[in-house]
């Protein structure tokens, strides 16, 4: 399959670099002006450069205290923070840099399709969108009372419903706005500067979770379409469910491995708690375990470029960040060039196996266009993500991976085993930064596959106990609920190629 993938350094090779962030807790994308989400309430808090700014509430632990929680808390309260100095984190940042040169080993995931990458980023938006307003989040700046439950809602998709966005609808005011912009291609309705019209702005950074926004508007429409849903209550639910299946029964079992998800949700849908107990079930945090260190393993996946379609023998291919008007930057009207055909991305049956883009193996390096982000990002004279991740790790305080480990019974790696600079340096403490420990445990247990078992068991028991937290998610409601023909291939056989085929009509 290497030889079908769209090779991340080559791809860069001409072009100018171009700004470059990764979500706030997930897989690749552009950073754009601060502003609130188009579609969000009025004085929506304009926090959207996601390596760059914080998330309201994220302080919390070092500004309230490790047992505080609101918007945020902490997962693992009976840990300390860890503070090794910032010579020694700067100096893990800089070896975390890909490799380079002819003898550099394979960097491609042979399990996991790159696809996976932005479906991680599309579902962080929909966890993370704060629609607090304004006057209340500059009141509460540590998110101690006033702040929006993480939900699997698609509230990036909904918004606030076509009473309040009647932009982001027809007008009938049940099926979402899709337009055939002047490329000649389907795309999201968009205003005179090309912005999207959507309920998250996050979701329009780059061209390829644009389109992922807009395959879920079209299977929106599409489940009215067949008559499986009579109004947009119940569109809206088929679509929510059927994206909290795929969380479930593709992302995470990719990402963690269906032993884990096992572990965690029984086959009556009862998810079992170990260390995600939040003190109001309600109304969980997130914890900035999870958020500042575990979710953020989508940062070594991010690929330099894409092969997106292959059509009347020519293939069409964009670096993530290169020459402007060529790359895959968002905020502007799909070129029908960069128009993707779904299955350079994912398993679509009944489409070709090959080739395929693959996500990068998870382990303890970054990509050119995230090592070393340009002045147009960044201009405090930082620009490496991993340094920043590194050193906002330390703010927020985050725990050691050592510490994490064994708290939760899983066998610590040592500081030589993660290959740290200088291990014995006794400013490490024999510890390791929690992000970084994730993502070397990934790369030493599953060669970079997926996820370890520190990693993987947050991942997966955060998101699962989120989900079993939502009133109208289908874990509360029905737990039975089991994907059907005409969306699903079978009952119960549900991945996202299904889902696009469904939505696209393939």
């Amino acid at each position: 399959m290497a030889d079908t993938n769209i090779d991340r350094r080559r791809l860069l090779a001409g072009t100018a670099a171009v700004a470059a962030t990764v979500g706030t807790t997930g897989a690749a994308a552009l950073a754009t002006p601060a502003h609130a989400a188009p579609g969000a309430p009025a004085g929506a808090p304009a926090d959207w450069k996601h390596a760059v700014a914080g998330n309201r509430g994220s302080e919390i632990a070092v500004k309230g205290g490790r047992d505080k929680e609101g918007r945020f808390g902490i997962m693992f309260k009976n840990t300390e923070a860890y503070t090794p100095p910032e010579d020694l984190l700067k100096s893990l940042a800089v070896q975390m840099g890909e490799p380079t040169g002819p003898n550099t080993p394979d960097l491609d995931n042979p399990r996991i399709p790159a696809g996976f990458t932005f479906l991680g980023q599309f579902i962080d938006h929909d966890m993370t969108l704060d629609r607090t307003p304004l006057a209340d989040a500059q009141a509460d700046p540590l998110a101690l009372t006033n702040f929006d439950t993480p939900l699997f809602d698609l509230g990036s998709l909904y918004g606030r419903g076509p009473a309040e966005d009647p932009d982001m609808y027809e007008a009938d005011r049940t099926r979402m706005k899709i337009v055939r912009n002047a490329n000649g291609v389907d795309d999201l309705p968009r205003r005179a500067d090309g912005s999207a019209i959507i309920g998250d702005a996050r979701n329009d950074e780059n061209l390829i979770v644009a389109q992922l926004h807009l395959a879920f508007a079209k299977f929106h429409n599409r489940t009215l379409a067949t008559g499986l849903a009579k109004n947009l209550a119940e569109a809206q639910r088929l679509t929510r469910w059927h994206f909290q299946w795929i969380i479930i029964h593709d992302f995470l079992e990719k990402i963690a491995g269906p032993e884990v998800v096992g572990r965690y949700l029984d086959n009556k849908g009862k998810v079992k708690r170990e260390f995600y107990k939040p003190k109001n079930p309600h109304r969980p945090m997130m914890p900035i375990e999870y958020s500042v260190a575990a979710y953020r393993f989508g940062h070594s996946m991010v690929r330099a470029g894409y092969l997106l379609n292959q059509r009347n023998g020519q293939t069409s291919a964009a670096a993530i960040f290169g020459q402007e008007g060529g790359d895959l930057r968002g905020n502007r009207p799909l070129p029908a060039r960069l128009e993707i055909d779904w299955w350079h991305f994912f398993d679509v049956p009944g489409k070709p196996a090959a080739p395929r883009n693959a996500a990068r193996r998870i382990d303890g390096k970054l990509s050119l266009p995230l090592f070393n982000m340009p002045a147009t990002v960044v201009d405090d004279g930082t620009p490496s993500l991993a340094e920043r991740n590194l050193l906002r790790g330390v703010r927020l305080g985050l725990p050691a991976g050592q510490d994490v480990a064994s708290r939760m019974g899983v066998t610590p790696l040592t500081n030589e085993q993660l290959g740290l600079p200088d291990p014995a340096n006794p400013g490490w403490q024999g510890k390791a930064p929690l992000w970084f420990y994730i993502l070397k445990e990934a790369e030493l247990t599953h060669a970079g596959e997926r996820l370890g078992a520190v990693g993987g068991r947050i991942v997966t028991e955060v998101i699962l106990g989120i989900l079993e937290a939502d009133k109208s998610g289908y874990l509360k409601v029905n737990p039975g609920f089991r994907p059907v023909a005409p969306i699903a291939p079978a009952t119960g056989q549900f991945r996202t190629g299904d889902l696009l085929k469904f939505a696209l009509n393939l």
